[in-house]
């Protein structure tokens, strides 16, 4: 591995040098950011960090209309305006994180939130609301990030942002194969990784062991101690945590399982109504969302304890299907699918249905050519309740995820 590595995007590496002098020769700046190259929308948030300037992170594969609806625009280029040269010159890594600590403060940042269920809505943050979890340390320089995240959503900035302020590398393996992903983590002695659910799903079981990995975090679905035992045992020497975070509130809580505690710092900032969690207006960042004094995250938890405050997530709210008046977590179903020997990976979502409301569907990633439907449908009817089992089956070679690494469910 290059040891001066910024970024390695398949046949494409960056290191901090050629970085340095890109940023430095830039001389327009746009505010809308839409680009299919990392590096690039890496590059365009530096620079105006450096030069405290507002950024939009737009989705490259947002359509014409999509634009139009969330900005009022289809095309960005009326906005370049030009760039002062930076006083003093950055000429060093070092020069260049300081920098960004300096001017921090006067920079924000507009996301857009995933838009699995509707348009999506427009949120800013600042620089404390959006680095409130990113960690400053002599412990973290030679970390190498496996980055797993699209650049333009909250996950993958806060990922940037971390390995960018401590100088750290980070290799791309967002939309790799499993194999091309062991190969990236064992080539350039990857050490943490940041992901969804979904993501560590597709990499397991595997049949070899990577010893390099020092941190597994995972974020934004359902985490289960199965999954956790089986990252375990392909990551022997990872410490494997989980994370609550949201476009709205930026990262929260964080857990060594499934249990959130929540800080003395957010007492009173954070209650639960109905079985749901609900959050200050305090916590969230600047939106066109109509928001009171208090915000329903949308997200079904159980709570273990009121003091201190522990929490165990369960399911989005918007994600629970309605089958002839009986509520299905579409999580839970996918958890027993997975138990059955041969499946890789399940995605469980409704289909209307204008007798019931909705039927329950499945897509299937299967390793064993011989598992059949009746097979699964056996496996099932011993472990949940009729209404909960999927109606249809179909076999792919992939599931189907959002612009965000989710589990796609509708």
């Amino acid at each position: 591995m290059i040891m001066a590595l910024f970024f390695k995007d398949k046949d494409q590496v960056v290191d901090w040098d050629t970085l340095i002098s890109d940023i430095q020769s830039e001389k327009v700046y746009n505010p809308y950011c839409k680009s299919q190259d990392y590096y690039s929308v890496f590059k365009t948030i530096i620079i105006s960090m450096l030069h405290g300037k507002e950024i939009v992170l737009v989705d490259s594969d947002f359509s014409d209309s999509e634009l139009e609806t969330l900005t009022g625009q289809t095309t960005f280029s009326s906005f370049n305006v030009d760039l002062d040269p930076l006083d003093p010159p950055i000429v060093s890594k070092s020069q260049l994180i300081k920098g960004l600590n300096a001017t921090g403060e006067h920079w924000k940042v507009t996301l857009y939130t995933s838009g699995t269920t509707g348009i999506p809505k427009k949120v800013t943050h600042s620089y404390n609301s959006i680095t409130r979890f990113v960690k400053y340390s002599k412990q973290n320089r030679d970390s190498v990030w496996g980055y797993a995240y699209n650049p333009t959503h909250m996950a993958g900035l806060q990922v940037f942002l971390q390995a960018l302020m401590n100088g750290n590398s980070m290799v791309n393996l967002f939309h790799l194969s499993t194999e091309d992903i062991y190969r990236e983590i064992e080539e350039n002695q990857i050490t943490h990784i940041s992901a969804t659910p979904t993501f560590y799903r597709l990499l397991l079981p595997y049949h070899k062991s990577f010893p390099s990995m020092q941190r597994i975090t995972s974020g934004g679905e359902k985490f289960n101690e199965r999954m956790s035992s089986q990252i375990g045992e392909v990551f022997p020497n990872a410490k494997i945590n989980n994370v609550y975070a949201s476009t709205e509130a930026g990262t929260l809580f964080a857990s060594d399982n499934n249990d959130f505690t929540v800080k003395p710092e957010f007492e009173g900032l954070v209650k639960i109504e109905e079985n749901e969690l609900i959050i200050h207006k305090s916590l969230l960042g600047e939106s066109e969302m109509k928001v009171d004094e208090w915000y329903p995250t949308g997200d079904i938890i159980d709570l273990i304890s009121r003091n201190p405050l522990k929490f165990r997530f369960v399911s989005r709210k918007n994600e629970m299907i309605n089958v002839g008046g009986y509520k299905v977590d579409p999580n839970e179903v996918e958890e027993y699918i997975r138990m059955i020997p041969g499946i890789k990976a399940a995605r469980v979502f409704a289909k209307h249905n204008s007798v019931i409301g909705n039927l329950i569907c499945c897509e299937l990633v299967s390793e064993d050519s011989q598992l059949s439907e009746p097979d699964i449908r056996a496996f099932l009817q011993s472990r949940l309740q009729e209404f909960k089992i999927p109606r249809m089956f179909t076999f792919r070679e992939k599931i189907s995820t959002t612009r965000t690494g989710k589990t796609k469910r509708s």
